[in-house]
């Protein structure tokens, strides 16, 4: 009887042993399954370690920059710089300018067409305009303005139905007063010559108004600038 009693207690260890056994090797497996691989977790630590180099590097270089900034703005040539800087801005137009100039006034002719006549010729078009911008421009004008907007390099003129559009989407339509900025003289002369410009719009009765003017003001250009081409270069 005694040896039945300790065969079955040794059985029943047994098994105890076993399930814990078992459960063992099964969480075991499970730890090893979720945990990341030594290659693994090796190459994630050399990858932490090189982006933290490069942080360090940027870090030295926005030092630097700082640096270079700092002794560019104690630089006296800084001054001569901006001085340079205004002066192209105001060539390109990016700035109001004040000076002695010419006042141009333009309106379609009064006239009433005769039967036969086209009407066209009565009215003020895009290219009157531009044989008068040129005009200016040819005559020394250092700025001009249109209706109150500056023309600059890449200002266009061109008709769009019964108006007239500058500067991408401005559109304007008569009477068109134009601004030019230079020898009041000169200007006057260059548009008032025998056979120019507004003798031949005279001819179909378009009124032209030049007034010589102690001093005009031409506006900075307001519009946006876009080159679909060019690229600034390196």
């Amino acid at each position: 009887m005694r040896f039945k009693s300790y065969y079955w207690i040794l059985v029943f260890v047994g098994l105890v042993m076993g399930i814990i056994l078992t459960m063992q090797f099964r969480v075991t497996q499970e730890i090893t399954k979720s945990s990341p691989s030594l290659e693994r977790t090796m190459a994630l630590s050399q990858e932490l370690e090189e982006n933290r180099k490069d942080r360090e590097k940027l870090k030295l270089q926005v030092y630097e920059l700082r640096d270079r900034l700092d002794q560019a703005v104690t630089v006296p040539e800084l001054g001569k710089l901006k001085e340079e800087l205004d002066r192209v801005r105001g060539l390109a137009g990016m700035t109001d300018i004040n000076g002695p100039g010419v006042k141009v006034t333009l309106n379609d002719s009064p006239n009433v067409p005769q039967p036969g006549q086209d009407p066209n010729i009565f009215v003020l078009h895009d290219e009157d305009l531009l044989i008068l911008l040129n005009e200016l421009k040819a005559a020394g004008a250092n700025a001009i303005a249109i209706n109150e907007h500056r023309i600059i390099s890449t200002t266009e003129v061109r008709c769009i139905g019964p108006t007239i559009l500058i500067n991408k989407n401005q559109r304007i339509s008569p009477p068109f007063i134009i601004s030019a900025l230079g020898n009041p003289d000169t200007l006057a002369n260059s548009l008032k010559m025998k056979s120019g410009v507004l003798d031949l719009l005279q001819v179909y009765g378009i009124q032209a108004d030049v007034k010589k003017m102690n001093e005009v003001t031409i506006p900075a250009y307001s519009g946006t600038l876009a080159f679909n081409h060019a690229k600034p270069k390196q």
